[in-house]
């Protein structure tokens, strides 16, 4: 069983009712070895941090991302109230930021693949178009005193697919 440091104990634990408690054990190894480590966080690599990389059982840690049933919209909620509580004083207004992130990946089952403007090679004057996943980030913009600058703390991020996918797809795009 995992033993969690009592300064992140009561903001881990306010995560729990999005889980079933088997899975929400999981969870929590996998949340506490993604903030150990440096470089990819893989779950394999979280995994290593948190010395269970010879764990007989680790396909139940990939299960939480792929196959167990929780809401992101939900976790993004609670997040978001852990920041505001923890962060901003009660006076202050909220602020947040929109960010539009293009993935180049590539491969067969990548389906949500469309073809988009890249704001990083293209100019007033040259436009550039590029292949990948648009993802759309909300962030909480806030002061951090010790940094004197603003931080924009991302708690939601989705998938904003092409139009022509929503159209093969036979959704409505959005």
């Amino acid at each position: 069983m995992l033993i969690i440091p009592e300064e992140f104990s009561a903001q881990i634990s306010s995560f729990a009712p999005l889980f079933a408690k088997k899975v929400f054990n999981h969870a929590k190894v996998l949340l506490m070895g993604s903030l150990l480590i440096t470089g990819r966080r893989t779950v394999c690599s979280a995994l290593r941090a948190m010395g269970l990389q010879q764990e007989p059982q680790f396909h139940k840690y990939h299960r939480v991302l792929s196959r167990a049933k929780w809401s992101a919209y939900q976790g993004a909620r609670i997040l978001l109230e852990l920041l505001v509580d923890q962060l901003l004083p009660h006076d202050e207004p909220l602020v947040f930021g929109l960010d539009e992130t293009l993935e180049r990946r590539w491969g067969r089952k990548i389906k949500a693949r469309g073809i988009y403007r890249d704001a990083v090679r293209s100019s007033h004057s040259h436009f550039v178009k590029c292949s990948g996943l648009r993802w759309i980030s909300l962030m909480l913009l806030t002061p951090m005193s010790w940094a004197k600058r603003v931080w924009a703390l991302p708690f939601l991020t989705v998938l904003a697919p092409s139009v022509r996918y929503c159209q093969q797809q036979g959704k409505q795009h959005k």
